[in-house]
């Protein structure tokens, strides 16, 4: 028993040695850039170092274009009149919003906290209060409008904050203005994961189907005046570029 236990092992010691000896190391063949260093937020909420504060600590609205007839209590920006666009503007990105129903609530369905947060000025990510609120679901908060719900119904009750974490793909033109690619967005309400990777469909009008346009590759953040005082604060966006080979690092 003794003999065949060490002929086993033996036999087992010489097959791994020999797997170890024929085993190489897969190669994928490209030389990868090194990708750029960047610190993190003390918190999941804070902005990273590479990332564009659009409103922050302070009641600064200089990075916004009609803001002038909105207002601001210390690091909070509240809807005033009309629709306000970030001056700068951005493609391909990461955006953090965060934003509080008004309280107590007032009003029903799309009547009750509204507003929305346009990517690229044009596509709109709903804002509402859909806490025990009925509404029109493709129309309801963190819904793409009139194109698709959430997956499901985040929401925090009025007067508590909602986070958006929206990771977005800008659509893709040819020279000559025809679709190539449609735009893409996968996007968590409060951490909980309720669009991934749809495909948008073209803007996001109440009164007609939704239609592409070539209006060029980056456009600005809008955040929308639907009558009701929704408050936002925390607002901050990171271009995105995926990793490069070294060949094409500038």
């Amino acid at each position: 028993m003794k003999k065949y236990l060490f002929n086993s092992i033996a036999v087992l010691s010489l097959v791994c040695s020999c797997s170890w000896a024929v085993a190489e190391e897969y190669l994928t063949g490209i030389d990868w850039a090194e990708p750029e260093i960047v610190t993190p937020g003390k918190t999941d909420n804070d902005p990273p170092s590479d990332a564009t504060v659009l409103f922050g600590k302070a009641s600064d609205i200089s990075n916004w274009k009609g803001a002038d007839t909105w207002k601001t209590d210390g690091d909070v920006l509240i809807t005033g009149s009309g629709m306000i666009r970030s001056e700068a503007e951005f493609g391909d990105c990461q955006v953090h919003i965060e934003w509080s129903a008004p309280t107590p609530p007032k009003g029903n369905s799309q009547g009750r906290g509204n507003s929305g947060v346009f990517l690229m000025g044009i596509y709109e990510m709903q804002v509402l209060d859909s806490f025990d609120n009925k509404t029109y679901f493709d129309g309801q908060a963190a819904s793409i409008y009139k194109q698709t719900p959430p997956a499901v119904n985040a929401m925090r009750p009025p007067g508590e904050w909602n986070s958006y974490d929206i990771f977005w793909t800008a659509p893709r033109f040819s020279e000559d203005g025809e679709l190539e690619s449609p735009a893409y967005i996968t996007a968590t309400h409060n951490g909980v994961l309720v669009l991934n990777h749809f495909a948008l469909l073209g803007d996001t009008p109440f009164n007609r189907a939704p239609q592409y346009k070539d209006r060029g590759p980056q456009g600005p953040i809008a955040l929308q005046d639907h009558g009701n005082p929704v408050r936002f604060r925390n607002i901050w966006v990171r271009d995105y570029k995926p990793a490069q080979k070294a060949t094409e690092k500038e």
